[in-house]
């Protein structure tokens, strides 16, 4: 079995192995992974944070070897917490990361990929599962980012990508997709029980869980729609403030932490 981890500020993950084939999901930088299978230039990858798979370019990423794979599993998982920053390295090449990257082998504002290594000046988070309170500011920093399906970056992140890279912030793993998302936790009867923090997911006609939401206080829910923004939700699911009509179905609530 081979691995490898993702040298480059953001890759995408796609469907298929063929750079036109859709994305559904990303890979931020310092995240390593198991490689599945191999088709020419492209490498099937599972992320061993959220068991997500999907196929990148072998070019855009660096093979490590089990020792090195088995030792970042082992090793606490330090995150970057600025929204943009730079890495450089040890000729003062920058490469720009976002919130949610991670720092393998991170120690004093060094950090190490294969023989390489970085400096990485900005904030850090150690993962480890913090004040719930917390995660609505890590979702507020997220505010005005674009949608993007499969993304899950501040420079374009769709809704499920959203509430996992906050939760991924608050020390806390969920899995990639929203239906997954939706087997966790409690469920709420009402919005009146939920708390700031807790999930919001919304169904189509056919049943299917499509969306997801982070509830706030005074029934408003921060989620990506357009752009990550802020809406009302009621009983009967996301009230858009700018339309000024309904735009998703109110699923369930469910408290994950």
């Amino acid at each position: 079995m081979n691995y490898g981890i993702c040298n480059l500020s953001v890759v995408a993950v796609r469907k298929y192995d063929e750079h036109e084939s859709e994305q559904i999901n990303q890979l931020l930088f310092g995240e390593h992974f198991i490689i599945q299978n191999q088709i020419g230039e492209w490498i099937e990858i599972e992320n061993p944070f959220d068991n997500s798979k999907g196929w990148i370019n072998s070019s855009q990423c660096t093979y490590i070897n089990k020792e090195e794979y088995d030792a970042i599993c082992k090793r606490d998982i330090f995150i970057a917490k600025d929204y943009i920053d730079f890495v450089f390295d040890n000729e003062n090449n920058l490469i720009p990361i976002s919130v949610g990257s991670n720092l393998p082998h991170f120690s004093h504002k060094l950090l190490k990929i294969n023989n390489q290594s970085y400096k990485y000046e900005g904030e850090v988070v150690r993962f480890a599962q913090k004040d719930k309170s917390e995660l609505v500011n890590n979702a507020y920093a997220y505010l005005n980012s674009p949608f993007l399906w499969g993304g899950k970056s501040p420079m374009g992140i769709d809704a499920s990508g959203f509430t996992q890279m906050v939760y991924k912030l608050n020390g806390i793993k969920i899995p990639r997709r929203a239906d997954e998302q939706a087997k966790l936790g409690d469920v709420l009867s009402f919005i009146e029980e939920s708390e700031p923090g807790d999930l919001a997911f919304f169904d189509n006609e056919e049943g299917e869980i499509v969306h997801v939401g982070i509830i706030l206080s005074d029934n408003y829910i921060i989620h990506s729609h357009g752009k990550v923004r802020i809406d009302m939700i009621d009983h009967s699911g996301i009230y858009n403030l700018d339309t000024k009509r309904h735009s998703h179905k109110l699923r369930v609530i469910k408290k994950i932490c």
